[in-house]
């Protein structure tokens, strides 16, 4: 253990102690017009007040712009690359098995939360569905569990229980805003209670797959999200806020799901069992999306010419680029081991899927809104303290947020310059 208040070093960044409890928000899907159209509807007056009198800028997530690649780099500062998880789902090259990247194992770096905690802070870490937990939580000692199983909780396994007995909420269900609603009231309690040094809150997108931004559902969201954050300045926290990724509608103009189905293609094109796709937003919550996603790779046998394979896909309606996996790995900061030997990217209003008998779609009840290219990968970074001495013209990313909460943030009480 270092000396508590010594910077701490993680994967080659280093960070301040906090000065004051810091909480760094992950909104899933949380597209930037989310909170614009909220704020200009009156909808959300503490949300107004942090992006007037603390920090407001527009960063990029990681590609793939879906859950786990994100969530891991915030909490690592770091790229795909570097801390290995690539997806919600990958091909196994050791099994040929397609597999949940949700195992700690696959993390193949420390947390800034595990190396906080190691260095003597108290951390806690709340998130809305359990499929992140174990990668967040890897090598944490400290608070860390889901409000999806909250009714389960153990001292030896979370750190903590009966969070739902002190809430005095009913557990919520997968599909539903209060999932989030959970996450962040469990996060005023441990701010009341506990009082981490750090503490990490990652919400579900279940209203973002609904509900388009300035939408009165979405904006009774957000002005949800804005009590809450109140109430954590109220306590004193530094708050920092981004998103794992954006969100858009993927239809056309009647409403109907716009889809490439990729392994279809490929199997007119080069034969059966010539190709094989991998869809990486696949999880087990497919009632969100129907695992309909803008990002896939793909597996050539290896007789393939997979550069002229490419230029032939790129050129399909839809298509916004189909990269090599040496060319994908490079501009997208990927781990070249976990990426096909295709990376295909959909432009912003178009799904890609593997065959359609493959896509159950009778859990969509509106139409299909999704992520996972690069057009849904803008994303708030917004705090509630003023940030000093930012380098100019730098492009912001969300997994900048602990430096700028940390390294940036104006001290409170200080007058900062």
């Amino acid at each position: 253990m270092t000396a508590r208040n010594t910077p701490v070093t993680i994967n080659e960044r280093t960070y301040r102690w906090p000065a004051a409890p810091l909480v760094v928000l992950c909104i899933d899907g949380c597209e930037p017009d989310y909170i614009t159209q909220a704020v200009l509807a009156g909808n959300a007056p503490y949300l107004a007040q942090m992006m007037s009198a603390g920090a407001s800028l527009i960063g990029d997530c990681v590609i793939p712009s879906f859950t786990n690649p994100n969530n891991l780099s915030i909490v690592t500062g770091t790229l795909p690359a570097v801390h290995g998880i690539s997806g919600n789902y990958f091909l196994d090259p050791d099994t040929g098995l397609e597999v949940m990247m949700n195992d700690p194992s696959h993390l193949r770096v420390e947390t800034i939360l595990a190396r906080f905690a190691a260095a003597g802070a108290s951390v806690a870490v709340v998130t809305a569905k359990d499929k992140l937990r174990g990668l967040l939580g890897k090598g944490l000692s400290g608070i860390c569990f889901s409000a999806e199983r909250a009714d389960r909780l153990s001292t030896a396994e979370n750190g903590i229980t009966g969070i739902i007995e002190r809430l005095g909420l009913e557990l919520p269900s997968v599909y539903s805003a209060e999932l989030s609603a959970f996450v962040l009231a469990a996060g005023v309690s441990l701010l009341e209670q506990e009082r981490p040094d750090i503490m990490y809150l990652s919400t579900t997108d279940y209203i973002q797959h609904k509900h388009a931004p300035g939408t009165p559902e979405a904006n009774r969201f957000y002005a949800m999200l804005s009590g809450y954050l109140e109430r954590m300045d109220a306590l004193g926290a530094t708050i920092a806020l981004t998103a794992d990724h954006g969100m858009n509608a993927k239809t056309d103009a009647a409403g109907q799901p716009r889809i490439i189905y990729l392994q279809d293609w490929f199997d007119r094109t080069l034969g059966t069992g010539m190709a094989r796709v991998i869809l990486p937003i696949t999880d087990p919550y497919v009632a969100h999306h129907g695992s309909l996603g803008s990002f896939a790779t793909v597996y050539l046998d290896p007789g393939i010419d997979g550069e002229s394979v490419a230029t032939a896909l790129a050129a399909c309606a839809g298509i916004e680029s189909v990269q090599t996996r040496e060319a994908a790995a490079l501009v997208h900061g990927l781990p070249h081991d976990r990426i096909g030997d295709l990376v295909v990217i959909s432009t912003r209003l178009v799904t890609l899927g593997t065959t359609a008998q493959r896509h159950d779609l009778s859990g969509l009840d509106v139409p299909l809104r999704s992520h996972g290219g690069t057009s849904e990968q803008q994303v708030p970074l917004v705090f509630n303290r003023r940030l000093l001495n930012l380098p100019l013209d730098r492009r912001w990313r969300n997994f900048d947020v602990f430096d700028l909460a940390l390294n940036h943030a104006q001290i409170p009480g200080s007058s900062g310059c």
